[in-house]
């Protein structure tokens, strides 16, 4: 499941995963990591990355 690689390159990297969340609605999945660093893993499987 690409959530689950993508919090295993965060944890490498050594970044805290401050939440994880999947919304059953919209059938999305939001992972924020680190103090900076936001991706959302929308129903078609694209990634949208931002970063502050």
């Amino acid at each position: 499941m690409k959530s689950v690689e993508l919090c295993q390159s965060f944890s490498d990297l050594h970044q805290d995963i401050v939440l994880f969340r999947f919304d059953d609605v919209k059938g999305e999945i939001y992972i924020l990591a680190g103090q900076d660093i936001e991706v959302i893993i929308y129903l078609s499987w694209k990634l949208g990355v931002f970063t502050k």
